[in-house]
């Protein structure tokens, strides 16, 4: 759990400032859930530039509460928690000089935000709270005011998090947070799952991940790995303390994630995902004729594949649909095996390839139809999907063919702009792999958004 937060002060000498505006959001890793935001009385002048930065003077202070009578709701609301905060150093040493004039030593664990950006987004022009926001697309009003200020801090962390694929932070939530060591009984695990898309990830009590996995459904995956009896299941059980989740909103997010994070983490309980998960696909050759002829084969590393298939059945079923919808001859796509003239010729579907009465040069004109519908090679382009809430959608970027990463953005923001999207995205590997999750993902989604880019 995390207690992100925004203070405004008096200014004026080291550790002699005052508060005059604090603003905290409880956030579990994916949404608010609860907040705490009030002017101070600092009991002290402040310096007339912070009152021309924040808009905050003495006569909106005089009837606010002291710190002393926020104090106790600041512990409640932090208890547990690691502080988040933009410049961290700053707003942490702020709250305990508070404290300490109380006589109460305050003391949480803390990250900042800036630190975390430098590391997970590099070569930003400023990072400065207001500079970085704007540059990232992350909606951000009331600025220099702590509510404005903590929640554009809750969407970048969140940002940061999706960025940080070493899982690092959630690791140390893990073993710093005793909400997250959970007990014996699975069912208590299972309470706090949601019955949402997304990633989870199965931790020791040390914080170590031993599995990854994906669904459309969390709080019911969860449930059968806990009811599970066979070999596998029952290891897990043995060894789950905790389990953390991230909601993706779309399916291919999910899947994308959990096949780059298995192959980067290496979980104990995972190895079926280490191997490519695709047997088949789908190759064109030129016959002697000049016919572009398709072909399902076992999944060759040497050669190019216009598309995957995680296996032959999968695989014969494309290419018979293939067939009607681009009007394809059974026999130069391997469906119908003959040294005359395929079956639906003779139905008149198919317009005579076969046989050489239509010209390869119009035949193979629907063939690469097929290739550029169903093959993303040299294509600049975004899959828009679905975002973890309403107002959020999920972008997969493709550059020259090559899968860039991923990543969100509100529906209020434009992504027509190419840095500011590249900003966004979460760095992931291009492999055969993500080919495939991808190609497979477009082939039952066509209603899919597509953004192409010149």
């Amino acid at each position: 759990m995390y207690a992100i937060l925004d203070i405004e002060t008096t200014g004026g000498k080291f550790n002699e400032e005052g508060i005059t505006e604090i603003a905290i959001y409880k956030y579990d890793g994916h949404e608010v859930v609860d907040q705490f935001i009030s002017l101070i009385n600092p009991e002290r002048e402040i310096q007339p530039f912070v009152v021309n930065l924040t808009g905050i003077n003495s006569n909106m202070l005089r009837n606010a509460p002291k710190f002393y009578e926020v104090a106790k709701r600041i512990v409640e609301i932090t208890e547990d928690c690691i502080l988040v905060a933009h410049n961290a150093q700053f707003d942490y040493r702020i709250l305990c000089t508070e404290f300490r004039r109380l006589g109460y030593e305050y003391e949480r664990k803390s990250l900042c935000t800036v630190e975390l950006a430098k590391d997970l987004i590099p070569g930003q022009a400023s990072y400065s709270l207001g500079k970085l926001v704007r540059a990232l697309g992350i909606p951000v009003t009331d600025r220099h005011r702590a509510s404005g200020d903590a929640l554009a801090t809750v969407k970048l962390f969140q940002l940061l998090l999706d960025k940080d694929s070493s899982k690092s932070i959630i690791k140390k939530a893990v073993r710093l947070s005793p909400k997250l060591k959970l007990n014996q009984k699975h069912i208590d695990i299972i309470a706090e799952m949601p019955s949402v898309t997304g990633v989870y990830y199965m931790h020791k009590q040390d914080g170590e991940i031993i599995y990854i996995g994906k669904s459309s459904n969390i709080k019911k995956r969860i449930n059968q790995h806990f009811t599970g009896t066979n070999s596998k299941s029952k290891k897990i059980q043995a060894k789950v303390t905790s389990v953390t989740y991230e909601a993706t909103g779309s399916e291919l997010v999910a899947l994308l994630k959990e096949s780059e994070e298995v192959k980067r983490l290496k979980p104990i309980f995972n190895r079926a995902l280490r191997r490519t998960i695709f047997t088949h696909a789908l190759y064109t050759s030129i016959d002697e004729n000049g016919y572009i002829n398709l072909k399902i084969e076992k999944a060759d590393g040497r050669k190019k594949a216009i598309t995957t298939f995680s296996n032959l059945e999968s695989g014969k079923s494309f290419m018979v649909r293939a067939v009607e919808e681009f009007q394809l001859c059974q026999k130069l796509t391997g469906i119908y095996k003959t040294k005359s003239s395929c079956f639906n010729y003779d139905l008149k579907t198919c317009h005579g390839a076969c046989i050489q009465k239509e010209s390869a040069a119009l035949y193979n004109e629907r063939v690469q139809a097929l290739i550029a519908k169903y093959s993303y090679t040299n294509k600049n382009m975004v899959i828009v999907d679905r975002g973890r809430q309403i107002d959020e959608r999920s972008a997969i970027l493709i550059e020259n063919g090559v899968f860039k990463g991923i990543g969100y953005f509100n529906l209020n923001y434009q992504i027509n702009n190419l840095e500011v999207l590249e900003s966004i995205i979460t760095p992931m590997q291009n492999n055969r792999d993500t080919q495939h999750i991808i190609q497979s993902y477009l082939r039952k989604n066509k209603r899919l958004k597509i953004i192409v880019f010149d």
